[in-house]
């Protein structure tokens, strides 16, 4: 079992009560890690240091705060191990998603390296004789970063380092359910040599949460919220975040389309829907949640798609054969993906593989002809429960993407290159992918959803929009004329 203390201002610190909390591993419930429980105290102390600590970080140079960023992703990259088994206890993850999280991390923290030459501005022309105009981007200050367990290293890096490159400090919160594994990252960061302050962390007891969170956000040094989770849990950020005017980056849930139109090549369109839609056991905010198939071509599709689901490995992820579908994260998880599956199948949907579980081990499930009327054709399931809905055309094949409230992620498959590509520009959603799966993140691009799957862009100069201030200086180099 592992011990996760809190880190202010460069010290680990036990609570300021003494609380500590348990994350138990979602198949055996054995305890696999004890975590300190912050109070409301400790998290403004954590915002405290953090603010101590900006005008020195803000004020170092670009060559600087790059070379720290570089230690730690070397840092973070010799930990593969660690968080491979650390995600499998706590959360249930395979070890290729573990080992995909740490490889895409790093290379956010490589790219948040890069980033910190492109913190710039420009010249803009102005009327009034001898000025010198300039908007010019500046560190915000303390930015809050909260990540949630489904992909830890990933989101829980992009809490960080970006606001960081930009020149500003950063209290992260911790999941309540992989702590170890969010603690490994602040492990890699202090390796790198951060000054105190510069990077705090703190994890909370999960009833705890609510208080926590708010005394951050309404602290007076917080100048950003960065939240990445539930859009349930997000309306939530947002209304606190606008009672304190505190501008928000909001990445939330998804419930994403895979279009399948009637020119698409058959074996493409599989590989992309198995990997979107079963990678880490569908707990990705982009995971392929509804799969639109053209009549014309639906038979095949599923024929071939379900032969591929039925294959995939199913098993503890903390054994020795490799597994792609490890355990969900809890039982609450089980109990909503057996809700769908029983709602579809009493209104008329046909399941092709898988089907209701009564442990974390959840198998692959397809359920075909799926209907507006099921549950399933519209809430996220967050699981390997997947509907294929059968559609005419592509008009009836936009319609049905967007008859949603999400609108993060999607795909469009079919060889013909520039109807799919028109049909990609229709979908109301923050990122779409042309024969490609709906899963695809890269450090360097625009993160972000729309609709309820939130707002704000994470990635590359994107986020560098996000985390700073934009000023308007000027510079009036001759005498200037006055009406009076």
């Amino acid at each position: 079992m592992f011990e996760v203390k809190l880190l202010i201002d460069g010290e680990m610190l036990p609570s300021s009560s003494g609380a500590t909390f348990e994350r138990r591993n979602p198949l055996s419930e054995q305890v696999v890690s004890r975590a300190a429980a912050a109070a409301v105290d400790d998290a403004r102390n954590a915002v405290d240091a953090a603010a101590r600590a900006f005008p020195a970080w803000s004020q170092t140079g670009p060559g600087e705060r790059r070379a720290l960023l570089l230690k730690a992703a070397t840092a973070l990259e010799a930990r593969a191990q660690q968080f491979i088994t650390a995600m499998a206890e706590e959360t249930g993850a395979s070890a290729s998603w573990g080992g995909f999280n740490v490889h895409l991390a790093t290379g956010i923290l490589q790219e948040a390296a890069a980033l910190t030459t492109q913190v710039s501005g420009e010249v803009i022309p102005s009327n009034t004789p001898g000025s010198l105009a300039l908007a010019v981007r500046q560190p915000a200050g303390v930015v809050v970063g909260m990540a949630p367990w489904n992909a830890p290293v990933i989101l829980g890096m992009r809490a960080i380092a970006v606001p960081l490159a930009c020149g500003n400090t950063v209290v992260f919160k911790g999941s309540e359910l992989c702590p170890h594994t969010h603690s490994l990252i602040v492990e890699a960061m202090n390796e790198a040599g951060f000054p105190a302050g510069v990077v705090n962390f703190v994890t909370n007891a999960p009833a705890d949460a609510g208080p926590v969170v708010e005394a951050m956000i309404a602290h007076p040094a917080v100048r950003r919220v960065n939240f990445t989770g539930s859009t349930r849990v997000g309306r939530i950020i947002a209304t606190s975040c606008a009672q304190h005017l505190k501008p928000a980056v909001l990445e939330l849930g998804g419930k994403a389309p895979l279009v399948v139109l009637d020119d698409a090549d058959l074996d493409v369109a599989v590989n992309g829907a198995i990997f979107g839609a079963f990678a880490n056991s569908g707990q990705i905010c982009m995971s392929t949640e509804r799969i639109i198939v053209d009549e014309k071509v639906a038979d095949e599709f599923v024929a071939r798609l379900a032969a591929r689901a039925r294959a995939l490995p199913l098993g503890d992820p903390r054994g020795k054969d490799p597994v792609v579908l490890g355990s969900v994260i809890d039982m609450s998880t089980v109990e909503r993906c057996n809700a769908m599956i029983d709602d579809a199948l009493a209104k008329g949907a046909k399941l092709l593989c898988g089907g209701t579980s009564n442990s974390t081990l959840v198998p692959a499930t397809l359920l075909d002809r799926v209907t507006p009327d099921m549950k399933i054709y519209r809430e996220e399931s967050f699981g390997p429960v997947k509907p294929v809905v059968r559609v005419n055309g592509v008009e009836d094949a936009i319609a049905c993407a967007n008859d949603n409230e999400y609108g993060l992620s999607a795909a469009v498959f079919g060889r013909d290159m520039a109807r799919a590509y028109e049909v990609a520009k229709r979908i109301e959603a923050g990122i779409c992918h042309v024969n490609g799966p709906t899963v695809h993140d890269e450090a360097q691009m625009p993160f972000g959803g729309m609709k309820a799957s939130g707002f704000g862009h994470f990635g590359g100069r994107a986020g560098v929009h996000e985390f700073t201030d934009l000023r308007w200086l000027t510079l009036q180099t001759t005498p200037r004329q006055y009406p009076f």
